[in-house]
């Protein structure tokens, strides 16, 4: 098992729901974390207190992952100290509307695609040279269970979690040769402020998708990170899927009334 003690964990989406737990499980290993997110106060406030409670080093970016310029200018200028990324978690994503194809918002559609995808592929184009040039490195994507099961109302949102899931494999065989990891998580059914975001603040509406369900947390999420990352260095834990235990497919849930 790897130590992450002084490890540098860069975390997109860390204000909140995965990204935050992941915070927090890593803190508590000791590692020194650079905490990205676009809303500052909710950053601070996370930092504050994991400070407080672990005594660690925080270094925190407010950050729209979908700004390529405001990524590029985030990594070139990191300090020194804090410039030699050994972990990046992904995170960052988000999920808008339900709607048909052929009735959803173009909104939503380019909301969607410029963080799940583009924003992905900035942080690790701008990051992951460093960890080859340094010999070590590990990239953890979030994905879902969105991106191998598609489901009426998730189109554009599945087609960005698939495009998650190619992106990790290709990243994976880009890098053959090197010692740098590449793991793609990709759950079910996950409480956070995801269905939140998704009807556009319709907390009523958020709060039905787990309706008689028992959903994962953000820190069974943060848990399974742990287990990947912290694997001996000749390991590769290429993609994990999971689900709560009332779930079988994207589709099929148990729901007790």
């Amino acid at each position: 098992m790897i130590s992450l003690q002084n490890q540098i964990i860069l975390i997109t989406g860390a204000s909140s729901g995965i990204g935050a737990a992941c915070a927090r499980v890593f803190a508590g290993a000791g590692a020194k974390l650079i905490l990205a997110a676009r809303r500052w106060s909710r950053l601070q406030e996370l930092a504050d207190a994991l400070t407080k409670e672990f005594s660690i080093e925080i270094h925190l970016l407010q950050l729209d992952v979908c700004d390529r310029a405001a990524v590029e200018s985030a990594i070139s200028t990191l300090p020194p100290s804090w410039s030699n990324i050994d972990i990046l978690i992904n995170n960052a994503g988000l999920s808008r509307g339900l709607d048909k194809l052929h009735e959803a918002s173009f909104q939503d559609w380019e909301e969607m695609i410029d963080t799940n995808v583009k924003g992905l592929l900035y942080l690790t184009r701008y990051i992951v040279p460093g960890m080859v040039s340094r010999g070590r490195g590990h990239v953890v994507n979030l994905g879902s269970i969105a991106g191998h099961q598609t489901y009426p109302g998730g189109n554009v949102y599945c087609a960005t979690k698939a495009a998650v899931k190619a992106i990790s494999e290709g990243l994976k065989q880009d890098l053959l040769g090197t010692s740098v990891r590449v793991t793609s998580v990709d759950p079910g059914m996950v409480e956070t402020e995801f269905s939140d975001v998704r009807f556009h603040g319709d907390t009523e509406r958020a709060k039905k998708v787990y309706q008689g369900v028992t959903p994962l947390t953000p820190d069974d999420i943060a848990d399974v990170i742990f287990f990947c990352v912290t694997r001996s260095p000749h390991v590769n834990i290429n993609e994990v899927v999971l689900m709560p235990v009332d779930q079988a497919s994207a589709t099929l849930v148990n729901r007790r009334t």
